[in-house]
């Protein structure tokens, strides 16, 4: 069933009005969006074809890229069209579409990163079982599980927004179609709606959160058991996926663990995690690349 409303399309005032600040940003993002298709899909293919990467570890990173992958392409092809043109429009149905994408991939995002912290705890607080316990079959479920979880939260926040009144005001001042700068178009209350979508997203992001850091608490805890040699392996695994969760979750936290508001410093989080993140996750896990054998190493 079609929303009621007469808005067919919305306009985007984006990063700047600036003209020569936007040309800036094109040719910034676009390298942007370049080092992150590269960078990703680098991972994706050397995951896929090494026969040495096989550990469960790089089936979870190479996931992680190909989300990232498709994360990035929702979002940065639109921003960076609307900087060389100068303007933004989207219809309604892509700005429904490109909402749907961003929180469905974020989300899956979100909850493969917590996957991945279970085969960091498993790998370094059980070494002797690790084997045993992430079995092909369990990654593969605890994938599909990102994905489901995902697809859930998503669909729960098209379906808040989706079926609600835009009846005339169709500019928002931001560079993609997100719940809070939507909201504040909508030609009704949304108090009730703003505390759902509040909870749906904002809720998620501190509970994922939070059992990262027990998990890594554990992990920490862990440690004093090893020796001076296997700290440093086993801190080595963990440091990158501790700084990409740092990156991705303390933005998130800040813009959806609150009311329905929204705030000038809002879009800078978004570009961070919308854009700098996915370009940055290639590069904080390029390590692991250069010695093959270090993740078996960290079990011995």
């Amino acid at each position: 069933m079609q929303p009621r409303n007469n808005v067919t399309y919305f306009v985007l005032l984006g990063l700047t009005q600036n003209a020569k600040e936007q040309k800036v940003l094109f040719v910034m993002f676009l390298l942007f969006y370049i080092l992150t298709m590269v960078g990703n899909l680098l991972i994706v293919v050397t995951v896929t074809f090494s026969k040495t990467l096989d550990s469960p570890m790089y089936f979870f990173l190479g996931r992680l890229s190909f989300m990232d992958v498709i994360y990035s392409s929702v979002i940065s092809p639109k921003l960076i069209s609307g900087l060389y043109f100068g303007k933004m429009t989207i219809s309604f149905k892509s700005c429904m579409i490109q909402l749907f994408g961003e929180h469905f991939f974020g989300g899956s995002e979100a909850f493969l990163l917590l996957a991945m912290a279970y085969d960091r705890y498993v790998a370094i607080c059980k070494p002797l079982h690790y084997l045993v316990i992430m079995r092909q079959w369990v990654c593969v479920v605890l994938l599909i599980v990102s994905w489901v979880a995902g697809f859930l939260h998503s669909l729960i926040q098209l379906s808040c927004l989706y079926g609600l009144p835009f009846c005339g005001p169709n500019v928002t001042d931001h560079f993609l179609c997100d719940m809070y700068p939507l909201l504040k178009l909508v030609c009704t209350d949304t108090y009730v709606i703003g505390f759902l979508v509040a909870a749906n997203g904002g809720v998620i992001c501190i509970i994922v959160f939070l059992l990262l850091l027990i998990s890594y608490g554990v992990i920490l805890h862990s440690l004093k058991n090893l020796s001076q040699e296997g700290r440093r392996k086993a801190l080595s695994t963990c440091g990158s996926h501790i700084t990409v969760v740092v990156c991705f979750f303390v933005p998130c936290i800040f813009m959806y663990a609150r009311p329905a508001k929204t705030f000038p410093i809002d879009k800078s989080l978004s570009v961070f995690y919308t854009v700098i993140t996915p370009m940055l996750n290639p590069l904080v896990y390029v390590e692991k690349f250069r010695d093959d054998k270090c993740y078996e190493e960290t079990l011995g």
